[in-house]
């Protein structure tokens, strides 16, 4: 939807596909067991595996082919090697978009990030969710914040009370956008000025909880 060409081979697949990541990240409990290259950077990386143009690069960690393959802990464990190996230069930053849920906390991949920000959404199993989130954030000793998506007046007042009843804070809103929405529904591409200020101004406030670090 950013109107980028997908990369060719997702990470995983960079690294000799599933068989190959079990046997380097699953069949040891040695922690401290590098994966990537010394000195990791998003310009070392295979530009097989990376998608889009400077200055913005994404890539894909992996994903389920075929049924019955079995599990995702795969691509977990790759996500969280590569956020813990990567070397993030000044004026970087990496933008990690988790699935919905908590269960990448299970498998460790917040440890290499500076900030969690918890996506709330108007419903109530959103709230449910954040609050798991926020202890699970607390455990792990990492800071977060919480966005409002999707939300109109009404719903934004009621979130705002539920969530300071459970001790969170708003930081910002990304209010309900209907040209997002169609684009989304028809595949389209975004156009770049849709929610821009609210996107600058929660960008900024992300420097400024994660004290200006760029991971």
């Amino acid at each position: 939807m950013l109107g980028q060409e997908s990369p060719a081979l997702t990470l995983m697949g960079c690294l000799g596909g599933k068989s190959a990541v079990k046997e380097k990240l699953l069949s040891s409990n040695n922690e401290t067991k590098k994966v990537f290259v010394d000195n990791l950077t998003i310009t070392s990386l295979p530009d097989e595996c990376l998608g889009g143009q400077w200055p913005i690069r994404y890539l894909r960690i992996g994903k389920i082919e075929r049924s019955l393959e079995g599990c995702a802990c795969p691509m977990g464990a790759v996500a969280r090697a590569f956020l813990k190996e990567l070397r993030v230069g000044q004026d970087e930053w990496v933008l990690v978009d988790t699935e919905a849920g908590v269960e990448h906390f299970g498998r460790g991949v917040p440890q290499g990030v500076d900030l969690v920000v918890i996506v709330v959404d108007p419903s109530q199993e959103a709230l449910l969710l954040a609050a798991r989130t926020q202890k699970l954030c607390t455990d792990l000793n990492k800071k977060f914040m919480v966005v409002l998506n999707k939300a109109d007046t009404t719903a934004s007042a009621y979130l705002h009370q539920e969530l300071a009843a459970r001790g969170m804070v708003v930081a910002g809103i990304l209010p309900f956008i209907k040209e997002i929405w169609q684009a989304n529904m028809l595949g389209e591409s975004l156009a770049v000025d849709m929610c821009g200020i609210e996107a600058e101004g929660l960008a900024t406030m992300v420097a400024d909880f994660s004290g200006h670090r760029r991971n």
